[in-house]
């Protein structure tokens, strides 16, 4: 009987200092999950400096535009976020067609013409950033963009100087580009680098190279968009 009750009682005080006693375990944080911040939406616009491949880069080829739409930021480590943002997106390009000047001594004529093209995108850019510090970070990815609607437009500007008085006149024209010629579906390369200014505030640019043409009847080597865009972004 005595045997009974040691029996007992060291089990009931095994059991008692089983439950007083907390158990640990040691959980390693996933490295890609460390300092991960949380996330976050934001709105941006900018500038947009647009022309065609075929084109030499330069003053007289960009057709000036904005960019502005909305965008989440998804961290997925300290260092790198995905960042998709869906964009009102303005691209095209112009070019001279010829500029001449003549001189009788009286007076002084010189001529211009040029055209623009217009095309308006709706564009959802998809960018992997990378942080190498807190406040600056560079990206990169794909963008897919679908045409709304454009317009090719000419124009023709006169100066005529005589006796240090120039007169000017100026015709134009415009028509809605073609969709039925148009691929609606653009496909390109973005890259681009940010800085924040503050933790809400920051500025960014990008360079998009498309990759798909733009005129069904021309080659795509010869027929797509670049631009170049400059802008801020607010993150709420």
């Amino acid at each position: 009987m005595k045997k009974l009750f040691l029996g007992l009682a060291l089990t009931a005080g095994t059991l008692a200092f089983a439950q007083e006693t907390p158990k640990t375990e040691k959980v390693n944080p996933s490295p890609l999950k460390k300092d991960v911040q949380p996330v976050r939406f934001g709105i941006k616009a900018g500038g947009n400096s647009a022309y065609f491949s075929q084109q030499k880069f330069g003053i007289n080829s960009q057709q000036l535009g904005f960019h502005a739409g909305a965008f989440v930021n998804i961290p997925l480590s300290k260092q790198f976020s995905l960042q998709p943002e869906v964009l009102y997106n303005q691209m095209g390009a112009k070019d001279v067609i010829y500029s001449t000047e003549t001189d009788n001594g009286v007076t002084n004529v010189k001529t211009k013409a040029q055209s623009r093209v217009k095309m308006d995108y709706i564009s959802v850019p998809l960018m992997l950033q990378m942080r190498p510090v807190d406040n600056f970070y560079i990206e990169a990815g794909p963008e897919f963009s679908y045409f709304i609607t454009g317009k090719n437009k000419g124009e023709t500007t006169v100066a005529s100087t005589t006796g240090g008085v120039t007169t000017t006149t100026t015709s134009s024209h415009s028509s809605d580009i073609d969709k039925d010629q148009i691929n609606r579906f653009n496909v390109g390369l973005g890259l681009g680098l940010g800085y924040d200014i503050t933790s809400n505030i920051g500025i960014s640019a990008r360079y998009v190279n498309s990759l798909t043409k733009i005129d069904k009847s021309m080659s795509a080597a010869e027929n797509n968009n670049r631009v170049f865009q400059l802008g801020l972004n607010y993150k709420f």
